[in-house]
């Protein structure tokens, strides 16, 4: 494995974790208006000490901004980032009540699921994927598993099983022995099964395509497997817009055998949502070393 994968799924991730779990106590037990007072000291914590992730930071504030960055955008970086790690106690718990949706591309959601073929539903580590829970309440029937690296699965499931004991089977670990009959098994009940198409493992096949004007190399695995499955990829991007609000897309995109093609599609689209909401990349590694 080379330097570059092992800073994203060591250093940053576990950095993530113990963000994750401080919030997640904070969350259970004090509850979401008072654990969100708590964010600003716990911001500022990691803010000041947690070096690596501070400078991934500035560099993609300057990349996407275009101007020099500061502190505060830095601040709202990490506010972001806490926030959404918050909400996600409570999507978790079924408490959709106290957020605010504004969904777009619900047909996309329907049409699959009246479909019955399964589908993978492919984000990535920006905003929130949880909020597709609350999405659910809109689409009977919409149940989602996540195919996830199988270093961090462990952690993030023993986290969901905390908070939801009953979610902790629909984390499916990519790279085990039976991870690929899962998914199959997922999908032919009428399933989606998500997965984040954004990081790339070590030597794992890629697609080097433009991203921000300048090359990047995104997995190729996502996208082949729903080739050769045969299976819809819905696009989702669930947009922290502050506060309890959520801005929820949806995008269905045609899949083909062209690896290529469909890459450049998903990167397109994440382009265009990060350049709206910026402070909702959560990507705090150099996304193109």
């Amino acid at each position: 494995m080379n330097t570059a994968t092992q800073t994203w799924t060591t250093q940053p991730e576990r950095s993530n974790m113990v963000a994750l779990r401080i919030i997640v106590w904070v969350a259970l037990h004090l509850g979401r208006t008072t654990a969100r007072l708590l964010l600003h000291p716990i911001c500022l914590y990691f803010l000041l000490f947690s070096i690596a992730t501070r400078r991934a930071s500035r560099a993609w504030l300057e990349r996407v901004l275009e101007r020099p960055v500061t502190w505060v955008d830095q601040f709202r970086h990490y506010h972001t980032f806490a926030s959404t790690i918050l909400d996600r106690v409570f999507l978790l718990n079924d408490r959709f009540d106290l957020f605010d949706l504004e969904v777009h591309g619900m047909e996309a959601m329907t049409e699959v699921c009246e479909a019955r073929t399964g589908c993978f539903l492919v984000g990535a580590h920006f905003g929130s994927f949880e909020v597709t829970r609350a999405v659910g309440r809109m689409q009977p029937g919409l149940e989602v598993s996540l195919l996830m690296y199988e270093v961090n699965a462990p952690r993030i499931g023993a986290i969901i099983r905390a908070i939801n004991p009953a979610l902790g089977n629909k984390i499916i670990p990519l790279g085990a022995l039976d991870s690929m009959l899962r998914v199959r098994e997922r999908l032919d009940a009428g399933e989606f099964v998500g997965m984040l198409a954004d990081r790339r493992l070590g030597d794992e096949e890629s697609v080097t395509i433009p991203f921000f004007g300048v090359p990047a190399k995104f997995p190729a695995g996502p996208f082949r497997l729903a080739a050769l499955l045969r299976r819809p990829i819905v696009l989702m991007f669930g947009i922290h817009r502050g506060g309890n609000r959520y801005e929820v897309h949806y995008e269905r995109i045609a899949v083909d055998g062209d690896l290529t093609r469909l890459a450049m599609r998903y990167a397109q689209r994440l382009e265009h949502h990060a350049r709206s909401a910026p402070y909702n990349w959560f990507n705090f590694h150099d996304f193109w070393q």
